[in-house]
């Protein structure tokens, strides 16, 4: 077995049949192994998973109090753009293009520090990275964790079900493991830490790291605004990471082939460019597997990369220090040829 195939934890269901073919579970084979994974009582190894639904469990309060309290046209639409554009926009830059694909680079820790903190924090780095780095090695193929050909609830589900590391990695493979995280900043597990709690992840970090972000976020936005406002950002960064992994369904094309003949160039998997998800976010889907990893997305003259904009503009500033950018190789290789043709 290679090393991306046995570095996630196999879901009970399995990736494949015995003919190789996905294994498309029930809704109800999806939520009993949900609520397996989190089970702490069974063992301490699923702390990691749990957290992240403790983290929207926790959110419910501030979205209950701003519908109760403070609703309001304004408040809501601030919400709206809290979510979708600027929370939306940071999972790009910080979960995407650097700690998945290290398309950039910091002159300073402290930058890196600023920001993966310029958001409020709803799931841990490790939850994303690694089995990020499966899906772009099998992508709609068995054993991708967010495979869309599994259905809506296959990647709704996904980040409890498909996206923990193997709780069996050799000493060997857990080097390899953790060496996605280690220019993150997250603080490692050693491998004895790692048999004792199943994550890369030390527990203390990620708690510690949640709730002093949240602390720092509330209280700004509460000198900013009042509990009003502080309750709908909150509620809104509630809404982006419940649908979120909604895009891993639709930003493979709910599982069907619906590439576009100049905008979608990559066939080699079932990648879209979505428009919405670009504009707001810079995730211009299938220009990222096409070059994943490449600091900037939004190719073609309309793609607006909200993400890379960040980015450059740190470099501007010397907190970048270095980049990649595949734009020009893009156009040579595919958008020229294109117009050549035309």
């Amino acid at each position: 077995m290679a090393f991306i195939d046995r570095i996630l934890q196999t879901p009970s269901y399995g990736w494949a049949d015995s003919t190789g073919k996905l294994v498309v579970p029930a809704s109800g084979q999806l939520l009993r192994e949900a609520f397996s994974r989190i089970n702490i009582f069974k063992t301490r190894k699923n702390w990691i998973t749990l957290i992240s639904w403790v983290m929207v469990l926790c959110m419910l309060p501030f979205l209950f109090i701003f519908i109760s309290f403070y609703f309001s046209w304004p408040l809501l639409i601030a919400g709206v753009i809290y979510s979708m554009i600027i929370m939306g926009t940071h999972g790009t830059i910080w979960f995407h293009r650097y700690c998945t694909h290290k398309s950039y680079t910091f002159s300073h820790p402290l930058w890196r520090v600023l920001t993966q903190n310029l958001v409020i924090k709803t799931f841990p780095e490790e939850i994303y990275v690694v089995s990020h780095h499966v899906h772009h090695a099998k992508s709609d193929q068995p054993g991708d964790p967010y495979n869309s050909q599994g259905g809506f609830m296959y990647c709704m589900l996904s980040d409890v079900n498909h996206q923990s590391i193997s709780k069996e990695l050799t000493e060997t493979d857990y080097r390899k493991v953790s060496g996605f995280l280690r220019h993150t900043g997250v603080q490692i597990n050693n491998f004895h830490q790692y048999n004792r709690w199943g994550s890369i992840a030390t527990p203390f970090y990620t708690i510690s790291l949640w709730l002093i972000n949240w602390a720092f976020w509330y209280t700004a936005f509460y000198f900013l605004g009042g509990h009003g406002l502080a309750c709908t950002f909150f509620s809104a960064a509630m809404l982006w990471f419940v649908l979120v992994r909604a895009f891993n369904y639709t930003g493979h094309g709910k599982g069907e082939a619906r590439h576009i003949e100049g905008i979608d160039f990559d066939r080699s998997n079932l990648s879209i460019n979505q428009t919405r998800p670009g504009l707001f976010a810079g995730e211009w889907h299938n220009n990222h597997h096409l070059y994943p990893g490449s600091a900037r997305a939004g190719f073609l003259p309309y793609q607006l990369d909200l993400a890379w904009v960040y980015i450059f503009c740190l470099y501007k500033l010397g907190a970048v220090s270095h980049y990649h950018d595949s734009k020009k190789e893009f156009l040579r290789k595919y958008y020229k040829g294109l117009q050549l043709k035309k």
